[in-house]
């Protein structure tokens, strides 16, 4: 990484967007369509890297996509972003989403990891600032991010 370029918290890129599930948002068996929810997820994990890297980004890869709880009309989907890990033009963001029932209590539906290339001017490559890890959750999620980095560049190595 480029050492003028400084490094930022986690805190200053998280993102929270929350999102009324309407007719429109279903599949034929009355679920959140499971496309709207992987576009909701990419809409996040871009702003958070956008946020992080003060650049236009685009979406390398999305890791698991598994859906834990269901989601039907008139539920509220939460969805909270944040970065994991950073090399030096690419950025892990972690998107968490939740179906929140009326008394606020949330059910994780999915949790989604996202790997986001910082685009310079010309949409090259570009560096990235640095993470500052502030606890022990943060730490923990960079760590994990590294061993994420290592099993996706073994799948492409394998053509996996």
């Amino acid at each position: 990484m480029e050492s003028n370029i400084p490094a930022k918290r986690v805190a200053d890129s998280e993102v929270e967007q929350v999102q009324a599930i309407m007719p429109n948002h279903l599949n034929g068996a009355g679920r959140v369509f499971g496309g709207q929810l992987a576009a909701w997820i990419d809409v996040v994990g871009g702003i958070v890297a956008r946020r992080h890297s003060n650049r236009n980004v685009t979406t390398a890869a999305i890791d698991n996509l598994q859906f834990k709880e269901a989601v039907y009309a008139n539920s509220t989907v939460v969805l909270h972003g944040k970065i994991t890990y950073v090399g030096r033009t690419s950025m892990e963001v972690r998107v968490d989403s939740f179906v929140e029932s009326l008394s606020g209590e949330r059910k994780l539906v999915n949790t989604a990891y996202l790997v986001e290339v910082a685009l310079d001017d010309q949409g090259n490559p570009t560096a990235v600032p640095g993470l500052i890890l502030e606890n022990f959750q943060d730490r923990a999620e960079w760590e994990a991010g590294e061993k994420r980095r290592e099993l996706r560049h073994q799948r492409h190595r394998e053509a996996f």
